[in-house]
């Protein structure tokens, strides 16, 4: 039987250990696709915005790196102000879970 079947995604993340890691690498990831957009509708280059920020092109690319969940929030902002970008971060309430009554023991556990 599969213990997986009627769960959700985020259950068998939750339950691999890897939900919160692969949560905010999506939202890393959704970040940085919003400057590359801003940077191509701009026709700016990555090496143009980072003599604009007084950085290397090496650490623009950092940032635009959707596996780099290193990013500063400060960062983020100055990079997003040059391309005329406001952050706007807030903490919303957690999707309450529904409750899953406890499997019973396989054997050999």
């Amino acid at each position: 039987m599969n213990k997986h079947l009627g769960s959700t995604l985020d259950d068998l993340l939750q339950e691999e250990g890897v939900l919160a890691e692969v949560t905010l690498m999506a939202k890393k990831r959704a970040l940085a696709l919003q400057l590359e957009k801003a940077l191509k509708s701009r026709r700016l280059k990555k090496s143009e915005l980072a003599d604009r920020l007084g950085t290397s092109r090496a650490q623009v690319d950092r940032v635009l790196d959707p596996s780099n969940g290193a990013v500063t929030l400060k960062t983020l902002v100055r990079v997003g102000a040059e391309l005329g970008l406001e952050l706007e971060v807030s903490f919303v309430q957690r999707r309450t879970r529904r409750h899953r009554p406890a499997r019973a023991p396989t054997a050999g556990s």
